[in-house]
C-alpha cells in the first residue's frame, strides 16, 4: 500500500462505524462501476442466456438431478476434495 493510501487508511479509522460502513460502501461501488455500456451488457448475458437455452432444448449440455449434485457436493465437504 502506497503511503497515500496508509495515511487515507488511518483517517478512516478515526470516523466512526456508520461513516466507514458508508465509505466502504461507496470505495465497493466504484470497483462494481460497469465498463461497458449497460445495455451491451444485457444483450450479451440475454444472448448467453438463449445459447444455454438452445443447447438443454437440444440435449447438447447435460443436466445432472439436484439429489446427483447434493450427493458430490456432500462427499466433497465431507472428505475435502
Amino acid at each position: 500500500m502506497t503511503q497515500e493510501a496508509t495515511e487515507l487508511l488511518k483517517k478512516a479509522l478515526t470516523l466512526s462505524a456508520e461513516e466507514r460502513a458508508q465509505l466502504v460502501d461507496s470505495l465497493l461501488e466504484s470497483l462494481d462501476e460497469p465498463r461497458e455500456d449497460p445495455a451491451v451488457i444485457e444483450a450479451a448475458w440475454n444472448e448467453e442466456i438463449a445459447r444455454r437455452i438452445a443447447d438443454l432444448d437440444s440435449g447438447k449440455a447435460k443436466t445432472i438431478p439436484w439429489e446427483e449434485v447434493r450427493l458430490r457436493a456432500s462427499a466433497k465437504l465431507t472428505h475435502g476434495r
